[in-house]
């Protein structure tokens, strides 16, 4: 992928907040655990990383989904 650093948005599973977030591409695939801005519960972020089709799957789940 051309470009490392890539923003994302995602909405809060908790609170419904929209947050941006930046995914480090070269890292591939991963899973990360990030805190809302908002209301500061944690959000484990699932990211995919297809560089084939150069594309980047994010979910966002509660740390009990």
């Amino acid at each position: 992928m051309n470009h490392l650093l890539i923003e994302q948005s995602y909405p809060c599973p908790y609170c419904g907040e929209q947050i941006d977030t930046f995914v480090d591409a070269s890292q591939g695939s991963q899973q990360i655990i990030e805190d809302c801005s908002v209301c500061c519960r944690p959000i484990e972020l699932k990211i995919t990383v297809d560089e084939i089709n150069q594309t980047i799957r994010l979910i966002a789940q509660t740390d009990t989904d």
